[in-house]
């Protein structure tokens, strides 16, 4: 496989202006096979790699050759986290390692990092891989929540590598894979958290200097403290607008620990995620997460409370009042930005703040009290009443009975956002793109029987015609 690139590669090294208070080099572990079993092409366009041969790109991307002119060496990143509330000084990029920076054509700096590329420092007992199943799982996600706009890590290469690997959770042995995923940032609460515990307010400064410098140069305020106070408040408005896409989306991340969150507000790391089938609020991804701590309704208070932990490590250089000022426009920024995201997702125009509660508030009651599938009616009603003559056709019209009436009005009221979008072929379907667990094991379980791939390249190629059809705008993104 190879295309013309959109741009030329622009390599960076900017990770190497922290020190190794911050990283440690490593290298990668050797595997026995390397086959390609995903390349994210478009994503390989943006950002001047899209012209990599299938042999230049499993080089880089499953052997770790270096690409020229960016990191010679990869990085593992130190970190500390929060895990289920509690206080973990015991990891780091275990598994991982940030192998490649660039800049977009924008000139905002992106990472290359890896999922089950060897063991680091911070492996412990772990042995550093990835199963293949869990490679596909993000594969998967990843592209659909693109695909419902939320502004999220990009899976760029999945390589299967011929190892055997033994797991708890998935019958074992099961195959093995090593993961690269495009970010804006692999800078985490957890590595500020890290510095506080270690007592080191030096390196928390070059730390906030270094992700004003990269990420949020509109936090530039001077001095120390006034700079991590302003970069904090940019943090928490990522982060609303972060927890209302994935609640915009019925998206359940299932692990919202303080190492999963970063600084760019992006979604990253899926693990035991689910979408919801229908609109249950105390639905739980992770059957782990006993006590329903990330369950649904519960992601935005998670989001919350790990920017508290974020606002305590940066106490010790920042003014403690001013902080917790900042924390506190959290949950205004959130409603408004979960009144955005859910109209985006519909495909409305919104109105007068209350007037779009009004309507939200209907179609979520009615969603709960009707059971319906969260997916479908989404699809169905996308587009607003100017889609009704197709939800008339969907699958499950016959939910739409005199109990919709309300919510039905409420969308008469309301134009479609950009309607032009409606005439494509995606919503000639009886059926949306959707990745509903029992989905998810349909296409898992012909690759690991058969190696039968078809199931996996038709998710993509749905999720592909979702996502173009839809145009459903991030609020931030990757420029070319």
């Amino acid at each position: 496989m190879s295309s013309e690139s959109k741009g030329a590669f622009r390599p960076e090294t900017a990770i190497l202006e922290l020190d190794e208070r911050f990283r440690s080099p490593v290298e990668a572990a050797s595997f026995p096979e390397h086959q390609l079993r995903w390349r994210n092409q478009r994503w390989a366009d943006e950002v001047g790699l899209g012209g990599l041969s299938d042999a230049q790109w499993l080089d880089h991307f499953g052997r770790f050759a270096p690409l020229e002119g960016s990191l010679q060496t990869p990085q593992a990143l130190a970190y500390h986290g929060d895990q289920f509330g509690v206080y973990n000084p015991q990891i780091g990029d275990g598994r991982g390692f940030l192998f490649a920076q660039m800049r977009d054509g924008a000139g905002r700096l992106l990472d290359l990092g890896t999922k089950g590329s060897g063991q680091t420092p911070w492996s412990r007992t772990g042995d550093g891989r990835l199963t293949l199943k869990g490679g596909v799982r993000e594969v998967l996600a990843a592209n659909m929540l693109e695909a419902l706009g939320v502004y999220t890590s990009k899976p760029f290469s999945l390589v299967e590598t011929g190892e055997q690997l033994h797991r708890g959770d998935e019958p074992s042995p099961t195959r093995s894979s090593v993961l690269v995923r495009l970010s804006h940032s692999h800078i985490r609460f957890g590595t500020f958290q890290r510095l506080a515990y270690l007592d080191d307010k030096e390196a928390l400064a070059e730390l906030v200097a270094y992700c004003v410098r990269h990420y949020h140069p509109e936090a530039e305020a001077g001095d120390t403290s006034a700079t991590a106070a302003a970069l904090y408040g940019a943090v928490i408005e990522t982060t609303a607008q972060l927890a209302a896409s994935w609640m915009a989306a019925g998206f359940v991340h299932g692990v919202l620990n303080t190492d999963n969150m970063v600084v760019t507000g992006e979604s990253f790391d899926y693990g035991p995620w689910r979408f919801l089938p229908n609109y249950e609020p105390d639905f739980t991804a992770a059957y782990f997460d006993e006590g329903g701590r990330y369950r649904f309704r519960q992601q935005p208070t998670a989001a919350l409370w790990n920017l508290a932990r974020l606002g305590g490590a940066l106490a010790p250089i920042s003014d403690v009042e001013v902080l917790q000022a900042k924390l506190e426009q959290f949950q205004p920024a959130y409603d408004a930005a979960f009144r955005e995201r859910m109209f985006a997702v519909l495909g409305l125009k919104s109105g007068a703040a209350e007037d779009d509660q009004a309507l939200l508030e209907a179609l979520l009651g009615w969603m709960r009290s009707s059971g319906a599938s969260w997916p479908q009616v989404f699809f169905d009603w996308f587009g607003g009443a100017a889609s009704a003559d197709r939800a008339a056709r969907s699958p499950i019209a016959k939910a739409y009975d005199s109990s919709f009436e309300p919510v039905r009005t409420l969308f008469e009221h309301r134009e479609p956002e950009r309607p032009e979008r409606l005439e494509a072929a995606y919503f000639a379907r009886e059926r949306p793109a959707s990745l509903l667990i029992e989905e998810v094991e349909a296409i898992w379980a012909p690759i690991a029987a058969d190696d039968d791939w078809s199931g996996f390249q038709r998710a993509i190629a749905d999720i592909e015609a979702a996502r173009s059809a839809l145009d459903i705008r991030p609020v931030k993104e990757a420029a070319s």
